[in-house]
């Protein structure tokens, strides 16, 4: 019986987003070859905002829209940030 073992990739980041800090939340989808993160914020509404990013061309991108411009002003930001965080793990 052979058992295959995947890591989880989960970590928090605080990033400048509308002119104020905000912890943005990725969790890394195994399901995916390609690779993909599902990302939460808070809003200024205390409402929690939902989207996945994608990695297409060598470059992770924001799939779900709309979104809050100051998510996708962002998405430069999330590319740094996830590729600094897979050569961690």
């Amino acid at each position: 019986m052979q058992f295959k073992f995947t890591k989880n990739i989960q970590f928090t980041k605080l990033i400048k987003a509308n002119g104020r800090l905000k912890e943005f939340n990725f969790r890394k989808l195994n399901d995916h070859k390609e690779g993909m993160f599902t990302v939460d914020v808070v809003d200024e509404r205390d409402s929690r905002v939902f989207f996945n990013i994608q990695k297409v061309e060598n470059s992770w991108k924001v799939i779900k829209k709309p979104l809050p411009q100051w998510v996708l002003e962002n998405e430069g930001i999330f590319h740094e940030v996830i590729e600094e965080e897979l050569k961690l793990s």
